[in-house]
C-alpha cells in the first residue's frame, strides 16, 4: 500500500512538468489578411477583388474570404458575390521565401445578371503561393475554382488573383 501512495505522490509533479514542457514548445497560431485584385476567364475576362482573413497551424490554415466579380450587361457577364470558408493545407516552413498552399472551402454565392439573381452555396478549390517581400509583407498569388449549386447562369467559375498580405 505504501508504494501506491508513494507512485501516486510523484504523478502530480510529473503531470505539472510535462505541461510545462508542452507548453513551452507549443507553436503560436499565425494569422493574416490578404486584399486582392483579379481576373476571372468565365465566361470572358472580367474583374474580381476581395478580401480574406485567415489563420494557421503549423500545416493547416483556416480562413474566411468575401470576393465579388463585377457584372458587366453590356457583355453579359454576370456578377458574382461569394463569402467563403476554406481549409488550407500550406507548407510548414517558408521555401525559399515562399509559403505553398492548397485549398477547398464551401461557399455561399449570389449571382446577378440585372434583374436576374441566383443565391445558393458552392464548393471551391484551388491553391497558391504567399511570396515574402519585406518582413511581414507578402504578395499572394491564388486560383481558384469556384463550384455553384442551385440553377445559376454559369456552374463553374475560375478566378486568379494577386494581393497584398500582411502576416502577424
Amino acid at each position: 500500500m505504501t508504494k501506491v501512495f508513494a507512485i501516486a505522490r510523484r504523478i502530480p509533479p510529473v503531470l505539472s512538468l510535462s505541461f510545462a514542457v508542452l507548453a513551452g514548445s507549443a507553436t503560436p497560431a499565425r494569422a493574416d489578411i490578404t486584399a486582392f485584385l483579379g481576373l476571372s476567364p468565365t465566361p470572358e475576362r472580367h474583374a474580381v477583388k476581395g478580401f480574406a482573413g485567415g489563420m494557421g497551424l503549423v500545416i493547416v490554415g483556416f480562413e474566411f474570404e468575401y470576393s465579388q466579380l463585377s457584372e458587366d450587361r453590356l457583355e453579359r457577364l454576370p456578377g458574382l458575390s461569394t463569402y467563403a470558408g476554406n481549409v488550407l493545407l500550406q507548407t510548414p516552413i517558408d521555401v525559399a521565401g515562399t509559403q505553398f498552399y492548397a485549398t477547398a472551402g464551401a461557399q455561399g454565392y449570389r449571382e446577378t445578371l440585372g434583374i436576374a439573381r441566383e443565391t445558393h452555396v458552392g464548393t471551391n478549390f484551388g491553391g497558391g503561393a504567399k511570396i515574402g517581400l519585406l518582413g511581414p509583407i507578402r504578395v499572394r498569388v491564388d486560383y481558384r475554382i469556384f463550384k455553384l449549386q442551385g440553377a445559376p447562369m454559369h456552374s463553374v467559375y475560375q478566378r486568379f488573383y494577386v494581393g497584398g498580405n500582411l502576416k502577424f
